[in-house]
């Protein structure tokens, strides 16, 4: 008995052994690669990049669609440790690999980055190219890589001696401890922003008093997270776009947005700061400036006398902001020839008082990256202060004229009053849209659209034919209800709308005139 099982005992122990031995035979049974591999695609074109800037990573997948275990001799860049680009193999990071397996009717595989510099060839921009080398000699396979690199203008707060960044000082909190915020001021030899180079700012770039930062027609600026521009007390901004001829490549507009160049981050909102003008700051003129994807486009604080304009708008487009495209907190501001699109809380915030003039301007919001928190016009004349008392200051006047007023929600303009200041406002020749299904506001004086001293002329309801709107495009169509329905008797007259497209002599209500190709 005990002889048997000592005999089957040693039958498998050796059924094993040979399990295991066979087993690892094969693990070992590879063949050559004979260039029948295949590839997810075979030109990996990496998103344009800034100098010295890292890329993102970008994913190719290598294929074995035979029947049997191959190795591949090599798998490398064909410029080798030169190579700007840098990969990642089936988990291993380098250059240049050796002897790389890949099972029958399986896949690997391969994650590439780069980061090149632009000025050693002299050149604004450069096409920086290499190749993935799979095998060698007759069976050699190759994949190409091709990257846009971009030279830049770069803006950033210095590393002071303890390893921290410069900051700029906003305010006092409550409790009387400095409010700061990772920046710098710009130097005199900064203020003059030019198109020959995009500009990347690092953190924020502050106007010093006594100074304006100047901007000529095609200036591109780029920002990075929590980044954007402030504009002091006693400083400006003068933003001197121009009208394009190409509305494709845009030459004489000038463009903020974020860092981030590939595609997926082109629609991408609160991808950077604001841009900031502070109290005190006043004169501000911005045209042809289109915006995109801040947190907050523009934020203005006003001085309280308005005597002056804190901010003039000509020709401008802000879209995607995660919070407000335009937040004035008891400003002036003049703006003609303006759309305030999609938001994720107000086209326009006119807060806590001020005074407002918007001619010929379209405010829309078609938001669709997830709730939205506001209408696409909020006014208000008070606000609470930080100890929970009211504090108010008067709408001197709010005045729309020839402007839409559109959006996704049934009711996209709300009016809040404190009695204890001036709410002046006024509605003129206007695409309104109020639909107020539940009768909520119908006692509501600030919402009797027979008041002839805040309504004349409007238009409810009616719909403005807007081209893509949930891709923030507001041209009007030809059913449009603006269509010939603006006051054609303004002063002073604005006789071309936002492209340069005549509007004599019947003016459409908006930014956009209908024009024969819309």
């Amino acid at each position: 008995m005990d002889r048997w099982y000592i005999k089957l005992g040693s039958i498998v122990i050796g059924l094993v052994l040979a399990i295991s031995i066979s087993s690892c035979r094969k693990d070992f049974d590879y063949v050559p690669s004979s260039g029948n591999l295949q590839f997810s695609k075979d030109t990996v074109f990496l998103d344009t990049i800034f100098t010295n800037i890292g890329s993102s990573t970008y994913t190719l997948k290598v294929y074995n669609r035979s029947n049997e275990d191959v190795l591949i001799p090599f798998v490398g860049l064909e410029d080798g440790q030169n190579s700007s680009y840098r990969l990642n193999v089936d988990g291993q990071a380098g250059k240049e690999f050796d002897n790389i397996p890949l099972l029958a009717k399986d896949s690997l595989f391969v994650f590439i980055e780069t980061t090149f510099d632009v000025s050693p060839t002299q050149k604004n921009e450069f096409l920086h190219t290499d190749a993935i080398v799979f095998g060698s000699g007759a069976n050699q396979q190759e994949v190409q890589l091709v990257t846009l690199v971009k030279d830049a203008v770069f803006l950033y707060p210095r590393t002071l001696s303890n390893g921290t960044k410069e900051t700029l000082v906003l305010g006092m909190d409550e409790d009387g401890n400095e409010i700061r915020v990772e920046g710098f001021f710009l130097e005199t030899d900064e203020l003059q922003f030019s198109k020959e180079k995009p500009y990347v700012i690092y953190g924020y770039a502050a106007v010093p008093e006594g100074n304006i930062l100047d901007m000529e027609a095609g200036t591109r600026v780029h920002f990075h997270k929590n980044s954007g521009i402030i504009v002091n007390d006693g400083a400006a901004i003068h933003i001197n776009g121009a009208l394009s001829q190409d509305q494709e490549i845009l030459e004489n507009e000038v463009i903020f947005e974020g860092d981030r160049l590939e595609p997926t981050y082109a629609n991408e909102p609160g991808q950077w700061g604001t841009i900031w003008i502070r109290e005190g700051s006043n004169n501000n003129l911005i045209s042809h400036l289109t915006i995109k994807n801040a947190t907050v486009g523009i934020r203005a604080d006003g001085d309280g006398v308005l005597t002056d304009p804190t901010l003039t708008l000509k020709n401008v487009q802000v879209y995607n902001s995660q919070n407000h495209n335009l937040w004035a907190t008891t400003a002036s501001i003049i703006a003609e020839n303006t759309v305030l699109g999609s938001a994720g809380g107000s086209s326009f915030y006119g807060n806590v008082g001020g005074k407002y003039v918007f001619t010929h301007c379209t405010f829309a919001n078609f938001w669709n990256n997830g709730p939205r928190t506001a209408p696409t016009l909020l006014l208000d004349n008070f606000t609470t202060g930080t100890s929970g008392e009211t504090l108010t200051a008067d709408l001197e006047n709010a005045a729309f004229v020839n402007c839409i007023i559109d959006g996704t929600q049934s009711i996209e303009f709300s009016l809040f009053e404190n009695a204890g200041a001036a709410f002046n406002f006024n509605f003129k020749n206007c695409l309104l849209t109020f639909n107020d299904s539940n009768n909520q506001f119908t006692d509501n004086p600030l919402y009797n659209f027979d008041d002839l001293d805040h309504y004349q002329n409007n238009i409810f309801n009616q719909d403005p034919d807007f081209q893509r709107p949930f891709e923030n495009q507001f041209h009007i169509g030809s059913n449009s209800a603006a269509i010939d329905a603006a006051d054609p008797t303004i002063v002073p007259p604005i006789v071309s709308d936002i492209l340069g497209n005549d509007r004599t002599p019947n003016p459409d209500i908006g930014a956009y005139e209908k024009s024969v190709d819309n």
